[in-house]
Parts: structure tokens; sequence; C-alpha cells
């Protein structure tokens, strides 16, 4: 075996002594009537005639992500169990709702979803004893050092697909040299985002044949007519009225948004703002922020009707984004004016809609790359450029024309991922 496994020992160690900071956060992140034994891996035990694909997601925007990949797997392999795993509880809501609706399809004989186990050495045995999956699929930069090596032990082939390390996570990667190094040694193939993201991973230690530059599977978006829908319902209710979004909102950035929002009122008196925050234990709070400025909101998670008083919808419910921002005639996409690296980009264009963002986009270089390239995206610094952006938009219909038609060629000009990823999975299930 490759790479340092005495490492790994003292990662445990540190998670163990981590482990009431651990508990913490497993307490909070859970659903109604499940158990949280989930989180040390028991879970139930499969008919060994199941033969089962497991791929792991860290959170919503990921599970968002991957949702390409997940409809294309229940597709191509429909005789297999596909079982998605999540860290966080607004990740396991989105991973129950497209299983649903893939199980109502016909589309795989089972889609399920647990939570993934704490990365202890015990949890993670106990969890793959127990799923005994045939291939092991991890998204992005999920590498979790004993879940890895578990797989290895189980003789479980392990593929990380949508490998991306930004230029951030790569130096706090590197300062754990030796048990980053270990924990890829156990990862048979990566598909990488970029030649970027692969010449960082094999600067980590992976293994230069291991790894395919795939493309990103965020511009394999499906249609979803469904989110479509409900944007038209939405639009016909705005009426003639100016409306913008701004999704993914982080705490520290609404208050910028909010100022925007104000100096747009004072050109355009009519102009509503959809405003959906990334998490929605912030949902009161910014809800509240509203208020406190003096604007009237309407709860989308309380079916409040928008009326001609009405200056925010606030979307607090969860798996609606897509909708809000197609229901939309601008989307500014947070997490970029505050240091969190920005968010998918490609949701608004994907839904025709014109893309405003702030600087901080590290976690979506190649995606504003492709945009900027082709002048589909608008980039904001500050409450003032947001404003200013908007306003000049909402004046030149021509414009806004141009940049959504821009967008919307960008999303399928750098369609492909998906099918280089499905190659390489294919190939790991072959080798089996």
């Amino acid at each position: 075996m490759a790479g340092h496994p005495w490492v790994r020992r003292g990662y445990s160690a540190a998670l163990l002594a981590l482990s009431p900071l651990i508990w913490r956060r497993v307490w909070r992140e859970n659903l109604p009537g499940r158990s949280r034994a989930e989180r040390w891996g028991c879970i139930a035990t499969p008919s060994t005639a199941v033969r089962t694909l497991w791929l792991h997601c860290a959170s919503l925007g990921e599970v968002q992500a991957a949702r390409p990949l997940i409809e294309a797997l229940a597709r191509r392999y429909p005789e297999r169990r596909l079982v998605l795993t999540t860290m966080t509880a607004t990740g396991a809501e989105r991973a129950h709702a497209i299983a649903e609706r893939l199980q109502g399809e016909g589309g795989a004989a089972e889609v399920s979803h647990y939570f993934v186990p704490v990365d202890f050495p015990g949890a993670a045995r106990r969890f793959l004893e127990r799923l005994r999956p045939e291939l092991a699929i991890f998204f992005e930069t999920e590498l979790w050092p004993n879940l890895l090596a578990a797989c290895e032990r189980r003789g479980v082939p392990v593929a990380v697909v949508n490998g991306r390390l930004s230029p951030r996570a790569f130096r706090g990667y590197r300062r754990l040299g030796r048990l980053m190094a270990e924990a890829l040694s156990h990862v048979d193939w990566l598909g990488a985002k970029s030649e970027d993201d692969a010449e960082r991973f094999r600067a980590l230690g992976m293994v230069a044949s291991h790894i395919a530059v795939t493309g990103s599977l965020k511009f394999d978006m499906a249609r979803d007519d469904e989110a479509f829908e409900v944007s038209e319902r939405l639009r016909s209710g705005f009426g003639s009225r100016s409306v913008w979004v701004a999704g993914s909102t982080h705490e520290g950035e609404e208050p910028a948004v909010l100022e925007a929002h104000a100096r747009l009122r004072e050109r355009y008196p009519d102009a509503l703002l959809i405003l959906v925050p990334r998490h929605p234990q912030r949902f009161e709070a910014v809800a509240e922020l509203c208020r406190s400025q003096g604007m009237t909101v309407a709860r989308r998670s309380m079916s409040e009707a928008v009326t001609a008083e009405t200056s925010i919808y606030l979307g607090d419910t969860m798996g609606d984004l897509l909708a809000l921002y197609g229901a939309a005639g601008l989307a500014f996409v947070g997490g970029s004016l505050v240091p969190v690296g920005g968010h998918n980009l490609l949701e608004p264009a994907a839904m025709g809609v014109p893309v405003l963002t702030g600087p901080e986009l590290a976690n979506f270089t190649d995606v504003a790359e492709a945009l900027r390239e082709q002048q589909a995206l608008v980039e904001v610094t500050d409450a003032a450029t947001l404003a200013e952006a908007l306003m000049r938009l909402l004046g030149d219909a021509a414009e806004r024309e141009r940049l959504a038609a821009a967008g919307r060629a960008v999303v399928e000009a750098n369609r492909g991922a998906l099918a280089h990823t499905l190659e390489g999975l294919g190939r790991l299930l072959q080798a089996k």
C-alpha cells in the first residue's frame, strides 16, 4: 500500500480528541425520523444479491451539481442499487427529492440516502461492511482518509469525480501533505475539472496516470421542466414589475444586497428582489434584517402573496433556487461579495437569466472564465456597483437578451464532462 498509514493513525487520534465538537455538528445536521447512529456506520445491510453504487456529496450545492451524474447512473445501471450520502441535512433533503423522482420514473431498482459516517476508523469500517458497494464515488473534494482506506481494504474501487482544488484549498491540503498523499493513494481514478485542478492533485501525491481531465459536470445540467413551469407561474404573478434575484447569499452579504435594492428602487420604485439565503438556519434572521430596513417581505415558506407593496420575496424554502432564478430578469449569485468562493453561476445561465457576481469566485474559476470569454458575466464589487449594474441592465433590454443568450450558449458549448466521467466509472466497474 502506498502512502503513510501511520499519518492516518495520528489523524484518527486528532478526530477522537475533537469528538465533542464533531458530535455537536452531527446532532445539528439531522432529519426527523433519522437515527444519528448512521453517523457511526450503523445502516441496514442489503441483500447480498444487490449490487450497490455509492455516491457521496458533501452538501446541497454538491448534490445539485451531481444531479446529472445521479440521473445518468440510474439510467445506465437500473439493475443496481444507487446509494447517496451527504454530510448535511439540506443535502439529504435534496438527495431524497431526487431519489423519489427517479424511483417514480422507474429509473433505477432502488435509490436511497444515508448520512455519511464520521471519519473514525470503526465507523468507516462498519459502514463499508454493511453497505458493500461495488464502486465508491466521491464528489469534488470529499477526501476522507479512513473511508478511503476502508474502501481499499474491502477491495472497493474508488473514484473522485468533478475533482476540484481551489488555490486556497490546495494550500490548506498541502499543509497536510503526507496525510493527503496517503488518502489519495487509495483513489483508483480521478476526473478533474481542469488541468489546473489535475496539477494540484498531482502535487498532493495523486498518481498522474490515475487522473483524467474531464471538465466540469456543472455544465451538463439537465433541463428542469418543473423549474421552468414554476418560474412561469411566478413571473405571471409578478406582472410587469422589475424583478431581480440574489441567490445563495451568505451572512455579511445581505446588507450589500439590500443597499443595492434600496438604490435601485429610487429609480425603479416597483422593483422586486427575490432573496434566497444559502443556509436555512438563517432564514429568520434574514427576514428580520429586511424588515429592520423598512422593507415589506413576503415569505415563500408561508405562501404569502406578493402585492404591490411587497419589496422583497424571501425564498425561504429548499430546492426552489432554479425556479426562483428563472422568475427574475437578472440574477446575482451570492457567496461572491464575501470570501466564500462563490456558487454555481451556471444555474441562472441555464435558466436564460443574465448573471451578475462579486469578485470572490475561487470555487468557480473555470466556470467564471468560460462566461467571461463570451462576455456573459457581469462583475461587481460592492453595493454601489451592484446597484449601478442593475439599473443599467434594467434600462437595456437588448443587453439583457444578449447576456442571456451568451450564458445559455456557454452552458451548451461546454457540455461533455458527464460522458467522460461515465466512461471512467465504467472502466472501474469492468475491472471488478
